[in-house]
């Protein structure tokens, strides 16, 4: 008899059959029906805030690949969330294929629930089409036939339902089948070829003897057939799912756009000295495109073409109109050092960012549309329904918002926004950073309640100002004698950054040197040579910004608007 323990792992074998089927099949329709991806993002979704904010904190890393997905650095948050949720799959998974053992047709409809829920996930989804459905379908088809393949390879019967043995052929009429002779755990028993009753299922944990002369119909099962049928089907998952990555990457790589010059005198002007090349342990002054953070809701790695891509614009405008991509990059370009930061950066983090923008000012759109005098909200949506609203009197104030379609010199990376995104200097990204932007409505926020808003975050979230310490790094031993302190500071809503301070095990503050300034929305470096005899010590830093006001030292955490408090590193000199 085959063991429960192998049914189980039955189980597990032909859902992954059935993900890796429904993934492949995704990567070639559109890889957003997946419907492995859309259960992670309905789990993202769906997780209370509070536990959010816990994974992105506990779980900060590099980025890393795990089977079809990649996840970018400080993405591991998403590994975890829906980690758990994926181990539950694979224990009702496992469960499905233990009762598969008392009737197929118990475990088979198991699976099929396991499917409709991802089905479910699918259709959820605000850009979802009836063609998301396919990947869904043969999830279930793929999933289904592997389990039926086993539990009939497991059983000894014909993969032919219409093929039964002569037993089968007995069973069903009531007959009696040739005696054989059998070795049951109870010992041998002998038989000659006198008729006998037809023995059940259950007598297969019998071990068969055939007696010379004597032929037996009943089923055997084959543990060759077993092992090959396990093999054939592993080896399908495995190879369906790297596929579906591989065809999702080469779908992901950059398409060959020539990006416009910035209009006579919108270029930037050329950067100041990086003290990174001097202080390595300080982050550089403009971070390139491959180490900028990545915080968003998705699990992959969009690929919107830039052929047939529109920015619809509507609303409570007076002028509605459409943009293509070529119409788009046709408009007046202007080129600006701006610096990113998510609301989920904690004091000290590294979701923030400095880097070179080139993009069509969003004035020149507002200018055209003619937005209402009842406006106070614009409502961006990226290419898979994705909503995030930003002030309108925020985007008016004379900060330079743009939609931006380059990025340090390059065309958008896809995992930053390609075609476009929306860049607003001085507010949190949840506010106003929308990447792979389709569309931009003037409308109310009475009228429009969009994704984080419907999640209790705050409407109008300027960036607060902070000083973050690159060097030293936390709970490391640096050599004695002057130790080096430094890193960047951010004030881009408050005037930019004057100074930057330090203290040393609680002493007084003490001015550090700052290096030159870039502009008001774009980050200071700094550094701080101090004298630190041997043993463990505390460093802290705080900046204050162009309107003369010293950061605060209230603690808060990113929820609803974004972290406060001063950065200190703990570290030892030895």
């Amino acid at each position: 008899m085959v063991s429960r323990r192998l049914y189980a792992l039955f189980g597990l074998l032909a859902t992954l059959v059935g993900m890796a089927v429904g993934h492949f099949t995704a990567s070639l329709l559109n890889a957003d029906s997946s419907p492995v991806l859309a259960v992670g993002s309905g789990v993202i979704d769906r997780t209370p805030v509070s536990m959010k904010e816990w994974a992105i904190k506990q779980f900060d890393t590099d980025g890393f690949s795990v089977g079809p997905f990649d996840f970018a650095a400080g993405n591991y948050d998403k590994v975890v969330l829906i980690g758990s949720v994926f181990v539950g799959v694979g224990v009702l998974a496992l469960v499905a294929g233990l009762i598969t053992r008392i009737r197929f047709a118990y475990g088979a409809t198991m699976l099929v629930v396991l499917v409709l829920v991802a089905a479910g996930a699918v259709v959820d989804r605000p850009a979802f089409e009836a063609l998301d459905l396919v990947p869904v379908v043969l999830t279930a088809i793929a999933g289904v036939a592997s389990l039926w393949w086993l539990h009939r390879t497991a059983h000894g019967l014909p993969l032919d339902p219409r093929a039964r043995s002569t037993v089968e052929i007995a069973k069903a009429e009531g007959a009696t089948a040739p005696a054989v002779s059998a070795t049951s755990a109870a010992g041998k028993r002998r038989a000659t070829l006198t008729d006998r009753p037809v023995p059940s299922e259950d007598d297969a944990e019998d071990e068969i003897v055939i007696s010379p002369g004597a032929v037996t119909t009943e089923p055997r099962p084959s543990r060759r057939g077993v092992l090959i049928a396990g093999a054939v089907l592993a080896a399908a998952a495995a190879v369906l799912g790297s596929a579906g990555k591989l065809i999702n990457n080469l779908r992901a790589r950059a398409e060959d756009i020539t990006l416009p010059q910035p209009a006579v005198g919108e270029a930037a002007p050329v950067l100041p000295t990086d003290l990174h090349a001097t202080y390595s342990g300080i982050t550089p002054l403009q971070v390139s495109n491959a180490d900028f953070y990545r915080v968003d809701t998705r699990l992959d790695t969009p690929v919107v073409s830039s052929d047939g891509w529109t920015l619809k614009i509507d609303g409570d405008v007076e002028n509605p109109f459409e943009l293509t991509f070529d119409e788009l990059l046709a408009m007046p370009m202007v080129e600006r050092d701006i610096t990113l930061t998510c609301v989920s950066n904690s004091v000290g983090g590294k979701y923030v960012g400095g880097a070179r923008w080139l993009g069509v000012p969003l004035q020149a759109i507002l200018d055209r549309a003619k937005p209402g005098s009842g406006v106070d909200q614009m409502v961006a949506t990226d290419f898979d329904g994705m909503t995030i609203g930003t002030p309108y009197d925020l985007l008016t104030d004379g900060r330079e918002a743009i939609v931006a379609v380059g990025m340090n010199g390059q065309e958008l990376p896809r995992e930053h926004g390609f075609p476009a995104r929306i860049i607003v200097p001085g507010l949190y990204g949840f506010i106003s950073a929308t990447k792979w932007v389709t569309k931009l409505t003037f409308t109310t926020y009475a009228e429009t309640e969009v994704y984080w808003t419907e999640r209790k975050w705050a409407t109008r979230a300027p960036i607060k100002p902070s000083a973050r310490i690159d060097t030293p790094k936390a709970l490391t031993t640096v050599k004695p004698g002057k130790v080096l302190v430094g890193g960047v500071a951010w004030a881009q809503d408050n005037g930019g950054v004057t100074k930057v301070q330090v203290k040393v095990d609680g002493g007084e503050w003490t001015d550090a040197t700052t290096g030159d300034d870039v502009n008001n929305v774009y980050w200071r470096q700094w550094y701080a040579e101090v004298d630190i005899d041997a043993g463990q010590h505390t460093v802290a830093a705080r900046v204050v910004d162009g309107d003369g006001m010293t950061q605060t030292d209230v603690r808060a955490e990113p929820f609803p608007g974004g972290s406060s408090g001063i950065h200190s590193v703990l570290f030892s000199v030895g």
